[in-house]
């Protein structure tokens, strides 16, 4: 059984090029997508719960200089956004928010960056592979008319033709699941985003009362 689904397979692949190269072409972005984004994602991994609590600690005392350096030692995407909040502090109160919302979303794109490719495989596999296997089933009855033949003629024709699904099916589960376990990797970074930017913004609103007395 195994050799036989793998001659097919074979014959999917040489045969019905039109379809088997797409789909091939897929698996590679999908497979060099997941391995860079597995990479960048451990490369900027931190846990921020220690952080928080000592840059807390840093802006009550005042002690800007020293909050960018603990931002500046934990590094990664987090230390980024963290670093140049500090500084937005310290030189656009008035407009803090704004600012750093702007940051947060240049450091977004990065973090975002080829899961659209994910997305877009896991869309459009599928129907790749099943245009393959309509091709296939219409050779087949073809073939099926000009030359006649049973039934068994007509199902091993559709049992290859299948192949084609089955192949572009395998590529898109995999490009979605990985594409929606990404997503939700951006989005824990977003929320430790939204945890500094709430800790900023009640230092910034704490030092504009002080200032307005």
């Amino acid at each position: 059984m195994e050799s036989k689904f793998f001659t097919f397979f074979m014959e999917f692949m040489i045969k019905d090029w039109f379809a088997s190269i797409p789909i091939t072409i897929c698996s590679i972005l999908t497979v060099a997508v997941v391995i860079e984004r597995y990479l960048y994602y451990q490369k900027n991994r931190r846990d921020v719960s220690a952080f928080i609590h000592q840059l807390q600690r840093e802006l009550e005392r005042g002690q800007l200089q020293a909050a960018q350096a603990t931002c500046s030692r934990l590094g990664g995407v987090v230390g980024e956004v963290a670093e140049e909040g500090v500084r937005l502090m310290a030189e656009q109160k008035e407009d803090f928010s704004k600012a750093f919302d702007i940051t947060v979303g240049l450091v977004t794109r990065k973090l975002e960056k080829n899961l659209a490719i994910l997305g877009t495989i896991g869309a459009t596999c599928p129907f790749i592979g099943l245009f393959g296997t309509v091709v296939g089933v219409v050779f087949t009855l073809d073939q099926l008319g000009v030359g006649g033949g049973g039934t068994p003629v007509v199902v091993t024709g559709v049992a290859k033709a299948l192949i084609a699904t089955g192949y572009g099916l395998v590529v898109a589960i995999m490009a979605v699941i990985f594409n929606n376990t990404y997503t939700n990797t951006v989005k824990r970074f977003d929320d430790d985003f939204l945890l500094l930017k709430l800790l900023f913004l009640s230092f910034v609103g704490t030092e504009q009362a002080r200032a307005s007395r």
